[in-house]
């Protein structure tokens, strides 16, 4: 009989993952009852000795939205700071001491719509780059602490007062270093401002020094709340451990959202609290939404690189989100009887404490589940049996809704899918799941998963061949010019009060002084726009030089390189300056000289310049009249096209038009 009842069983649930997953489906791996099977290793899920330690959530860096795809708990934004942080620029609310701006850049708005998604998710703001002044001609955000504290509380007292957005935690400096009593300084600022219930994040780095720090000096202890690293491995320190703060992965992924980034994904989602105890884990980045020929391309959770056509893909990791993130809230707590299971792999519990159950398993295999970083020493994970018994207040759950994953192999991959729910009322409150490698379940009591639908995104286009922009719009809802990449310096929407003419709206680079950078920021500002493939084009764009004497601006093609790497990045390059001369260049630093000479060119007037590349030949043009012909163009073959100044300078640009029909 018993040996009926087990074919019976494996055969109901191979006929139940069939139709949910077709051909791709593992027939003959079903969930079983564990009364059916006398054999696999124990695992004891109990809540009679307690709860661990306290759920704070999943998240993103730059939405989400309950039980529809990733349904982020968290949502982390960049506070800009006009430097280059990864992949381009992001402008600071206060690019100058008496200048304040809260409409600046698309973080509002994603907030925003995060908010309308997700009512009750938790609002991050951290600084990468800090504008020039604070600095006070040092590289450095601490000259003067309390100014920098100015700064940051100004952007969460904006964020409420134009936005209505309640920011709820503040990070130090991402990824660099600390300072003591700056974060004291900021913590009594906050409260000198009524924001006691903003929690600080520190340090976005390692979890030495910090943890250090704090255990030998009690006033930092008390003013922070969380210790975020970044990259953690899923472990964390001693030191960190015993502050007995909490403990997150503030930054983490950064991995080609292809099926090994969703292993990594899915693997660090229970590893960082099986083995570091770290109660929330937010990726980098939420969506890759920048070229992707740019550093790190395609690392979000879902990629929409395409604004001008529309395509998007809901990528993988998207959906091993969901495995955790629509079967939990934060304020959940996870279970202490959570661990790795004997043939690898591991399993969480969590609870709300009121009789909700979520069980996550993962298997993801060494070979499979590699993120970027760091990296992941060896381990094997095989074919196992695993029995779970539920005990404590977990005893009585009748029913389990049951929801899986299968990654690796192309031909078996399929993802979230619903199947049978799980009877447990004949089974001594146990089930027996039989694992394969690469594979995600989430065994719970709530109902209210979904994978949902959404219609079909546009079809994929490249960059149009053809491209105008004359920048007249007045009331312009983000303050950048669609398209336009900002790498070093920023390009915003500018109205000319002094021209009512045809230069009255242009697009103006208005930083006057070096940031205080995060990362390797050019010596010239550049924004870039196009097709990386393109080879063949032609740029014009009339330009304004508003620096007397040395100022300068130019346009350029086939520009190879962008984000941390824009001080490198190689083109031709067609400059003209205020004191009367030309340039021709095939680097963005200005070391490779292909052409130079006099020119009729001075500041505050408006000019036309032409720049056309064609097979290994450029040439160029001033209001129509050739200047320079016949440069030789070797390196790069292809690249974007480009605008941008000469330093940290004010300048102005309009009628941008470019031709890369082949």
């Amino acid at each position: 009989m018993a040996e009926r009842l087990l074919q019976a069983s494996r055969q109901r649930r191979a006929k139940g993952m069939t139709a949910a997953a077709g051909s791709a489906s593992r027939a003959a791996l079903p969930l079983l009852l564990g009364a059916l099977l006398a054999f696999g290793r124990a695992y004891v899920l109990d809540d009679s000795d307690g709860l661990g330690r306290e759920f704070d959530g999943i998240g993103a860096i730059s939405g989400g939205g309950p039980n529809f795809g990733a349904s982020l708990h968290i949502l982390k934004v960049e506070i800009g700071g006009d430097g280059q942080t990864t992949d381009g620029t992001e402008p600071s609310h206060m690019h100058y001491a008496l200048d304040e701006n809260y409409f600046r850049g698309y973080e509002w708005w994603l907030m925003k719509e995060a908010k309308k998604r997700n009512s009750n998710i938790t609002l991050m703001g951290l600084p990468w780059s800090f504008p020039g002044w604070l600095g006070k001609r040092f590289d450095w955000p601490y000259v003067n602490r309390h100014l920098t504290a100015y700064y940051i509380v100004s952007w969460i007292m904006g964020a409420k007062r134009y936005h209505d957005l309640d920011i709820d935690y503040i990070g130090i400096w991402n990824e660099r270093s600390y300072d003591i009593n700056y974060i004291k300084v900021l913590r009594k600022m906050l409260n000198y401002q009524g924001l006691e219930r903003v929690k600080i994040i520190a340090s976005d780095n390692l979890w030495e020094p910090i943890s250090a720090s704090m255990l030998h000096d009690q006033e930092l202890m008390e003013v922070i709340d969380v210790i975020g690293a970044h990259y953690p491995g899923t472990y964390t320190a001693k030191d960190a451990r015993l502050t007995k703060k909490k403990l997150w992965s503030s930054e983490d992924f950064s991995t080609s959202n292809n099926a090994m980034g969703a292993g990594c994904w899915g693997r660090i989602l229970n590893q960082n609290y099986v083995n570091g105890y770290m109660t929330s884990t937010i990726a980098w980045n939420v969506v890759s939404s920048y070229y992707e020929q740019l550093p790190y391309g395609r690392s979000g959770l879902m990629t929409a690189q395409e604004p001008w056509s529309g395509h998007y893909m809901v990528e993988a990791p998207i959906w091993i989100s969901a495995h955790t993130t629509q079967f939990t809230r934060p304020g959940w707590y996870y279970l202490k009887t959570v661990g790795h299971l004997e043939k690898g792999g591991s399993y969480v519990a969590l609870t709300d404490g009121l009789g909700n159950l979520t069980i996550i398993i993962e298997t993801m295999s060494h070979k499979h589940s590699k993120c970027i970083r760091p990296l992941l020493p060896y381990f094997n994970v095989s074919h196992q049996v695993a029995t779970f018994f539920l005990q404590g207040s977990f005893s009585e759950i009748p029913e389990l809704q049951v929801w899986y994953s299968k990654l690796g192999k192309s031909s078996e991959r399929f993802l979230f899918k619903q199947l049978d729910s799980l009877w447990l009322l004949d089974s001594s409150s146990s089930f027996t799941v039989e694992l394969q490698e690469d594979e995600l379940f989430t065994l719970t009591t709530l109902t209210t998963g979904s994978k949902g639908s959404y219609p079909p995104p546009p079809k994929s286009q490249p960059f149009p061949p053809i491209y105008k922009d004359d920048f007249n719009v007045e009331y312009p809802f983000f303050s950048e010019a669609p398209n336009f990449a900002d790498q070093t310096g920023v390009f915003e929407y500018f109205m000319n009060m002094e021209d009512p003419g045809e230069h009255r709206f242009t697009l103006r680079q208005v930083l006057n002084q070096r940031p205080i950078t995060w990362a390797a920021d050019a010596a010239s500002t550049i924004s870039i726009i196009g097709d990386y493939k393109w080879s063949n084009m032609t740029i014009t764009c009339d330009v304004y030089i508003e620096t007397p004497r040395k100022g300068g601006v130019f346009i350029a093609g086939r520009v190879n390189k962008g984000g941390i790497l824009i001080r490198s990045a190689r083109g031709i390059f067609f400059w003209i300056f205020a004191n009367g001369t030309y340039r021709v260049t095939g680097d963005l630093a200005g070391w490779l000289i292909y052409a130079v000479g006099q020119v009729e060119v001075t500041a505050q007037e408006w000019y036309t310049l032409t720049l056309t590349i064609k097979g290994h030949v450029s040439s160029g043009t001033l209001n129509g009249k050739l200047l320079w012909s016949e440069v030789p163009v070797n390196f790069p073959k292809n690249g974007w096209a480009a605008i941008g100044t000469h330093s940290f300078d004010f300048a102005q640009f309009d009628n941008f038009h470019v031709d890369a029909t082949p």
